[in-house]
């Protein structure tokens, strides 16, 4: 009978037998050949999923967040052109010129951008976003399939199944859609190794050395995610306190020499570009009017299927409302994780503290009112008890926090498969394949069998129960098997841009105003053309955070007089009649933002955008393939 034992490679966060423990000390560093196949199978997923985006490279972006899928290429560009003229990657003045944007303060995704800066000068912005969207995805799920198969389960095929789910949930796909700093999560199961290895006996100063080092490379991927995996890891620390006191107690003062060391070292390297993002030019306080405490989960959300997977339906949007589709697990998950529960958390300590993180995390995700069915109940959520100036969490959306529960239900996902392997084998006195032949450490055991003389014939009574655990699983997950992320087509940059033609009315210190100006809403194309040419020239607007007058933080640029009369005209596909003032305000915008030449291309609102911009500032000139007003004479 296995017995509880202080494992330090997990810090006692499972039950085995001392020799078992033992063999997870001595791990074979060589991979296996299911390790191998389970990284190509999770890299031919990633590939997949960014299908739609390699039929046509250079003209496709994403139908759903395409405003998003172009700031990210913006991104990958402004890592080569930070690498390239060595400047300070923490600030660019290339966007929302002239008071630039403070690139740490918004999602920069400096971590990636910057070492893959040679391959995105090589290759180009847009090839580089799709090419790291499938990395990333396959990344993530092979760290995750390394956290289970080392430290939770012994069948390679559960650490697969629950490696598949970290890296391609549905919530993750749906961040795929133009947010692939939420699906680069390949550090996080490392993090939450280490803090669970800083209890281990003699390594306090290495293991809290490497976890600093990770938590400060995380913070330059996504901190936002980093906040949740620490707001994880202290549920799952508190839970197994209160479930393991003795052994809690044993190596609580290791375990806290190693938190000093991490923690010291995280801020050494990150004080900085931390002081720089709460205190350097263009940073901000907070989000105006907390826009995003009012993201709360809906609770139908939970059992219904997300859009981008095989049993989803985008209609069903028009019910829920268009959210973050983080928990949209659909009921056959939501009924297994229950049963799995059910017959798991007593054996298990492992899929105990799973269960307090899915209940803890999704209560907490439910945002300031009960939302259920697309409709906002007069039930208090408890974010309604949590201020909008409270910091850190000012810029956090609830619905988010289910990302927690998606990782949770993963590794319930391979405790449930290990467990059905584990059916129609004695429990006692089975024999232990030696770590060295299996190309691996044996995983700590987690299940807390129960005692009988006799365990053989129970076995082959319950060796039905395992093609039912493995059915049960499959069709809880083939129905969320993701489908290729949606793309739209979008016209390509002018040729007067792509070929240089701007660099005759662009000199040093002087900017290009496309038009329309690039904002959150507005000017999708014409932030592409900043991206596609490598950021060569500046321009004024853009898409990001940054300050207003009174220090919170908007979307976008503050909007000058001639940028709202640009929008105002978009929407309303119709010029206003323009004014002496209109005309004055223009002149002074064009000052400000340093402009020396106008550019209007191929564009659904071109007539009357021309229309405009020629009664505000006179004629233009037909250069290539655009229109071209030089105004370094009118601004002097």
């Amino acid at each position: 009978m296995a017995v509880p034992v202080v494992d330090p490679s997990l810090n006692s966060l499972t039950d085995a037998d001392p020799a078992e423990a033992e063999s997870t000390r001595r791990p074979r560093r060589r991979p296996a050949r299911a390790d191998l196949l389970a990284l190509g199978a999770y890299v031919l997923l990633g590939i997949f999923v960014c299908l739609n985006y390699w039929g046509d490279i250079n003209g496709r972006v994403s139908s759903h967040l395409p405003t998003d899928h172009s700031w990210f290429e913006w991104l990958f560009a402004h890592g080569a052109y930070s690498v390239r003229h060595l400047e300070n990657p923490l600030f660019t003045a290339r966007q929302n010129a002239p008071d630039g944007v403070n690139m740490i303060a918004n999602t920069s995704l400096l971590g990636v951008t910057l070492p893959l800066a040679p391959l995105t000068m090589l290759l180009g912005p847009q090839v580089m976003y799709a090419l790291y969207l499938g990395g990333a995805l396959a990344a993530t799920a092979g760290t995750g399939y390394w956290m289970l198969s080392r430290h939770l389960v012994r069948s390679r095929a559960a650490a697969f199944v629950g490696g598949a789910f970290l890296g391609f949930a549905p919530g993750i796909i749906h961040h795929a859609n133009g947010q692939p700093n939420f699906v680069s999560n390949f550090l996080l199961p490392l993090i939450v190794v280490r803090v669970l290895r800083l209890g281990e006996p003699g390594r306090w100063r290495r293991n809290g050395l490497v976890l600093g080092a990770l938590v400060t490379y995380q913070i330059f991927i996504n901190e936002e995610m980093l906040l949740l995996t620490a707001l994880a890891c202290l549920v799952i620390v508190l839970a197994y306190a209160v479930q393991r006191p003795a052994a809690t107690r044993a190596a609580a003062g290791t375990f806290l020499a190693g938190l000093g060391v991490a923690g010291g070292l995280a801020l050494a390297l990150a004080a900085y570009p931390i002081w720089f993002q709460f205190n350097g030019p263009q940073s901000y306080r907070g989000l105006q009017g907390g826009v995003f405490h009012n993201w709360g989960e809906d609770l139908v959300a939970f059992v219904t299927f997300a859009r981008d997977t095989w049993a989803g339906d985008p209609a069903v949007e028009k019910t829920i409302g268009l959210t973050e589709q983080n928990t949209w697990f659909g009921w056959p998950l939501v009924l297994l994780s229950v049963v799995a529960l059910v017959l798991l958390v007593r054996r298990s300590l492992p899929a105990r503290i799973a269960a307090v993180l899915i209940v803890v995390f999704t209560v907490a995700s439910i945002g300031p009112r009960v939302r259920f069915n697309g409709v906002e109940t007069g039930v208090l959520g408890p974010w309604s008890y949590v201020s909008d100036d409270l910091p850190l969490v000012e810029m956090m959306m609830p619905t988010r926090l289910t990302l927690v529960v998606g990782a949770a239900v993963g590794v319930l996902l391979a405790l449930a498969w290990d467990a059905a392997h584990r059916q129609g084998r004695p429990v006692v006195d089975q024999p232990r394949v030696p770590a060295q032949r299996t190309g691996d450490a044996a995983p700590a055991v987690a299940d807390e069998p129960a005692a009988t003389d006799d365990p053989a014939p129970v076995a082959a009574r319950r060796r039905w129960l395992r093609p039912v655990g493995y059915a049960a699983v499959a069709l809880a997950v083939l129905p969320l098997f993701p489908r290729p992320l949606p793309a739209q087509q979008i016209d390509p940059p002018p040729h007067f841009i792509t070929a240089g033609g701007w660099r005759p009315y662009v000199p040093a210190g002087r900017t290009l105003v496309p038009v329309p100006i690039p904002s959150n809403v507005h000017g999708l194309p014409t932030l592409r053309w900043s991206a596609l040419t490598g950021q060569e020239f500046p321009i004024p607007g853009g898409y990001f955070i940054g300050p207003n007058e009174v220090g919170e933080g908007v979307f976008g640029a503050p909007n000058r007089p001639t940028s709202t009369l640009i929008y105002s005209t978009m929407d309303k596909d119709a010029v206003p009649a323009l004014t002496d003032e209109n005309r004055r305000q223009a002149v002074e915008d064009l000052r400000f933002w340093r402009a020396s030449v106008v550019v209007l291309g191929a564009h659904p609102d071109e007539a009357v955008l021309r229309e405009l911009v020629t009664g505000l500032i006179g004629p233009p000139q037909r250069v290539d393939d655009v229109w071209v007003w030089d105004v370094r004479a009118l601004v002097g």
